[in-house]
């Protein structure tokens, strides 16, 4: 990567940028082509809260390294990288939305100086003139990292990691919420948010993210389908 945050061509290939057809749930690359509402396995099984997800990489290495530069190494220029990919989807859902990051702790957001979603998010606010509200929701538990749980133990260490602000709902009633997120892993915590949103009256909640993790069992049977076809 170049040091004004542009990716070099040699990075730009090893990234595996994500693309239709997907799940129209949780964004899972799918192995040949449905239409556009269709929802894997897991997703018609128990679908999630949110709407929608839309991630422009796979997670990985890779992917993964610039999500570490921007929340750890302070590399706040690939904020408005991140926004520009982000940009593209945004256009969908321009008319009457608010963009929301997902919150930190006051504690970490103290430690650490910033949040990664609210940068993100400004800077696709800025690109797309749509407006943004990082006080809807807060984040009022300390949680511990989620890194290495489960799905089901992610929902129960942030099920209750949330608060909605007194007027959420005549901030966001009615409205399509872009909540904004690094990484997209198991959607526990992208669920608990848009949880509360919906109970504030958001009309829908779609996640935006710079990479989706695709977890061994998704892997496997992402490659399944595609010996089949």
């Amino acid at each position: 990567m170049d040091a004004d945050n542009r990716f070099c061509l040699e990075c730009w290939r090893q990234l595996d940028f994500l693309a239709q057809p997907w799940c129209a749930a949780c964004g899972l690359p799918l192995a040949f082509d449905l239409p556009e509402d269709s929802l894997c396995v897991e997703c018609l099984t128990e679908p999630p809260i949110h709407d929608g997800v839309r991630a422009v990489v796979r997670y990985d290495d890779r992917s993964s390294l610039i999500a570490m530069r921007l929340k750890y190494g302070t590399r706040l220029g690939l904020a408005k990288l991140i926004a520009d990919h982000l940009q593209k989807f945004a256009a969908e859902y321009s008319d009457d939305a608010t963009i929301v990051p997902v919150p930190l702790h006051p504690t970490r957001l103290w430690r650490r100086g910033f949040n990664q979603s609210v940068l993100i998010g400004r800077e696709l606010a800025r690109c797309t003139g749509i407006a943004m509200d990082y006080s809807v929701i807060s984040r009022c538990k300390i949680t511990p990292p989620l890194r290495g749980l489960n799905g089901t133990q992610r929902q129960r260490t942030v099920g209750s990691a949330f608060a909605l602000s007194v007027d959420a709902h005549d901030r966001i009633a009615g409205k399509s919420v872009i909540l904004i997120d690094d990484v997209y892993t198991s959607g526990a915590t992208s669920n608990a948010c848009a949880r509360l949103l919906k109970k504030a009256g958001a009309e829908q909640v779609l996640v935006f993210c710079w990479a989706r993790v695709i977890s061994q069992s998704e892997n496997g049977w992402l490659s399944h389908r595609a010996a089949i076809a």
